[in-house]
């Protein structure tokens, strides 16, 4: 897959801001996943890097490291910060 054909990637429900992180993941991470079958795990793990950063979705540690090492350099302004329910849970629980 040529790195100019990533944009054919872009979800319609992806704000501008959203794709340009989630196509820099696939620019950088395009030369390890160059078989068929290969293409979707990057996508789906771009999706994962995506959903984490913007949407506040939880995964395994593993699989968080495993992205979290994939965009590593990966400068996002403006991120979102999402509060999990077991922070509320120990703030509370200190007062």
């Amino acid at each position: 897959m040529a790195a100019t054909n990533v944009k054919q990637f872009q979800s319609f429900c992806e704000s501008d801001k959203q794709w340009r992180a989630r196509e820099e993941f696939l620019l950088r991470n395009l030369e390890r996943f160059q078989e068929d079958n290969d293409m979707d795990k990057l996508l789906a793990l771009s999706m994962v890097w995506a959903n984490h950063v913007f949407m506040g979705c939880r995964y395994s540690d593993e699989l968080l490291g495993k992205v979290f090492a994939m965009a590593n350099g990966i400068h996002i302004e403006d991120a979102p910060h999402f509060t999990t329910r077991d922070e509320i849970v120990k703030r509370n629980q200190s007062h």
